[in-house]
């Protein structure tokens, strides 16, 4: 899996460059192209990035990257949003404040690993007063009223505790920059990592900063590859996390020595 959120534009000058809208898309797409010759085929690349406003208009060198990373051979899976619950306040003339993110979802196949019990929420205590009389339009299958398609059947929910949850995903920002001036909460890489990987699978992220993915990734047993231009972000890496962590999944157990009967050989 690849998890990263790179410079936005004309962000970060003084560490990456400041990449302008108008070049963002030639300079991000040799970065992808690699990014796809790395990536496992049944592997995911989510990536965190978010428009800039230019002279009071919305850029669109996100959409125009979409297109291109299509053509690239990149399939454009899924759109994330992060919800900001604490975004910080404040006022323009012609426009709210952002308090949301996109996290984008590529793949190379239709066909890719994903674990999305591993995501589930609690369904919630209005369920208990929902479910605790059905209607027979409850207990078969209602198709919508508006001729959509869609339908329900409610009594398929009865007895469980959990559901799928939706692509949006309400997080508070990080308060502590990790000596970063972008920093995402670890609850971020956390809640892909727990969709995309199991135990044992390996992380990349090629705009590591301050190692957010990478911590969070060996605190769930991943491998983890971190990359990132700046030395002051990869010595502040190197030093905080595990160059290796040895886990033994297996319990403890007394094996009785077998004797060997064969002859021996060499194969």
């Amino acid at each position: 899996m690849i998890f990263t959120s790179p410079p936005y534009a004309d962000q970060r000058k003084s560490t990456y460059g400041g990449i302008h809208p108008n070049e963002y898309v030639n300079w991000f797409l040799p970065i992808s192209k690699e990014l796809l010759r790395v990536l496992k085929p049944t592997g995911t690349f989510v990536l965190n990035i978010k428009e800039k406003v230019v002279k009071g208009e919305r850029s669109i060198y996100v959409m125009e990257l979409i297109l291109e990373m299509r053509k690239q051979g990149w399939l454009w899976t899924e759109e994330f949003i992060w919800h900001k619950k604490n975004s910080y306040p404040g006022k323009w003339p012609n426009r709210f404040r952002d308090a949301w993110e996109r996290l984008l979802q590529f793949n190379k196949n239709k066909k890719f690993n994903m674990y999305q019990e591993e995501v589930m929420v609690p369904i919630g205590d209005w369920a208990k007063s929902r479910f605790k009389k059905l209607s027979d339009t409850d207990k078969r299958r209602d198709e919508s009223k508006v001729g959509s398609g869609f339908g329900k059947n409610i009594s398929n929910w009865v007895d469980r505790d959990k559901a799928y949850p939706t692509n949006v995903l309400h997080l508070s920002t990080e308060c502590n920059n990790k000596k970063h001036s972008a920093a995402f909460p670890e609850a971020l890489p956390e809640w892909f990592i727990k969709l995309f990987t199991k135990q044992g699978d390996t992380v990349l992220d090629p705009f590591t900063g301050s190692g957010t993915t990478n911590f969070v990734a060996q605190r769930m047993y991943r491998h983890s590859i971190g990359i990132d231009i700046y030395k002051e972000y990869y010595d502040y890496v190197k030093k905080q996390i595990d160059p290796k962590k040895l886990v033994l999944f297996e319990p403890n157990h007394e094996y009785d020595s077998i004797k060997n009967t064969r002859p021996n050989s060499i194969r």
